[in-house]
């Protein structure tokens, strides 16, 4: 996710920023959609949303703010009042659509399981409908939002994540094959769907294999995926100006891992900072 907001490396390598994109955040929602747990009173519920409102808002002003000041693509000419709350609560700016998504969906959920009293089927048809109306006034993606009902489906059929997407090395090679075709790399597509699929599967059949301390790392990042994704394009902007700095390296990856490092590191830091000032709670909530 991070290695092609960097604008470069999205410009350097169009084909593999296609890739990626078929999958990475239709995997996040599907993920989002099995974990989201509905069975609470809805006080209890209300409050986990309002810790993904939380920094959605202060994030999404921000970056709506810096948009209306700074050379990028997503620049806004004239920053208003009336757009400001259009980006804000209709049409998000930046990647922080996907908690804009995120929370719509988990919403909308919760409120269907609450109220609908006639079996599952007629739960998700409902969800369904309204994903559908929410995608026909341009405020979610249809396909992405449907990936987060897939999720919704898998953790209420009482069959495990496991059970669902089960582990395959093979799922890389029916992977690479749906890549080599241009008309699959969309997630609205029957080739993204598989593609998602064998994606998860194939991530899942290497776990075993790495070692304690590399787990260790990348559960380490794992835990640390929403920071990560709040704060990581206040740095990929920054990373801008190394562009010109290690453009001798002709591929980009240089400036691939040293603009990955500043990202990270950057951002664990900016947690860090947070907990030493003691504004965590405010931010994120109190801890559990």
């Amino acid at each position: 996710m991070i290695s092609f907001h960097l604008v470069y490396i999205g410009d350097s390598y169009p084909y593999a920023k296609q890739v990626i994109y078929t999958f990475h955040m239709p995997v996040f929602l599907a993920i989002s959609g099995y974990l989201m747990n509905i069975h609470k009173p809805p006080r209890q519920f209300l409050l986990t949303i309002y810790w993904l409102v939380v920094p959605y808002v202060v994030m999404e002003s921000g970056y709506t703010i810096a948009c209306s000041m700074l050379p990028i693509r997503e620049h806004i000419d004239n920053l208003t009042i009336e757009v400001f709350l259009d980006k804000l609560f209709l049409h998000p700016l930046g990647p922080y659509w996907f908690l804009h998504t995120l929370i719509m969906c988990g919403l909308t959920y919760y409120g269907v399981f609450l109220f609908c009293k006639k079996g599952l089927l007629s739960c998700y048809i409902l969800i369904g409908f309204a994903y559908t109306l929410y995608a026909r006034v341009g405020l979610l993606s249809l396909p992405l939002s449907f990936y987060f009902l897939v999720g919704v489906i898998i953790r209420n059929s009482h069959l495990t994540f496991l059970q669902v997407f089960q582990p395959s090395l093979l799922s890389f090679i029916a992977a690479g094959f749906l890549f080599a075709n241009p008309a699959n790399l969309h997630s609205g597509t029957i080739g993204g769907l598989f593609i998602v699929y064998f994606v998860i599967s194939g991530s899942l059949s290497v776990y075993p294999y790495f070692s304690k301390w590399i787990l260790h790392f990348i559960l380490y990042l794992g835990k640390n995926t929403l920071p990560l994704f709040l704060f990581s394009p206040i740095f990929t902007i920054l990373c801008k100006s190394l562009v010109p700095v290690l453009s001798f390296e002709p591929t980009g990856m240089l400036f691939l891992f040293c603009a990955l490092f500043i990202c990270i590191s950057g951002s664990l830091c900016i947690c860090k900072v947070m907990e030493f000032c003691k504004i965590s709670s405010y931010f994120w909530g109190p801890k559990r």
